[in-house]
């Protein structure tokens, strides 16, 4: 008698949700340069620097988001990644007002969220890519 195909499925990143997710992380690591960069400089430039990717973080943590909301909602798993993304994305929209100040006020602040949206990238990429697996094989 053939075995017949299990009716659960484990959940699997799509490699295109792969993709944006794997830029999540550098641009979060480069803001948190950029801000390490000013803060030990005061080279008014870094603090604009930062600001610019952060935004670039901003909208690939944007689209990683939306694509873990769909998956969530095909495959009802990865409530947990889709969470610290959602607090990973929440703290980098605040990061963003605060970097939008005079590059005078940015630090300490700046500096102490882009650590822990840093953290939070790094968290939300591990638990979204250790999903990945090739055919969907655990």
């Amino acid at each position: 008698m053939a075995s017949s195909p299990s009716l659960h499925r484990a959940w699997v990143i799509h490699p295109v949700h792969a993709a944006v997710l794997g830029g999540v992380l550098p641009l979060f690591l480069a803001t948190l340069l950029a801000d390490y960069a000013y803060w030990s400089s005061h080279e008014i430039q870094w603090s604009n620097f930062a600001a610019w990717l952060l935004v670039g973080a901003m909208v690939m943590t944007t689209l990683a988001l939306l694509a873990g909301v769909i998956g969530l909602a095909r495959h009802r798993h990865g409530l947990a990644y889709v969470v610290v993304l959602a607090v990973t994305w929440v703290l980098g929209f605040f990061n963003s007002l605060h970097h939008a100040r005079d590059a005078w006020a940015v630090m300490p602040g700046g500096l102490v969220m882009t650590v822990i949206g840093t953290l939070l990238a790094l968290v939300a990429t591990w638990i979204g890519l250790s999903t990945l697996r090739v055919g969907g094989v655990r």
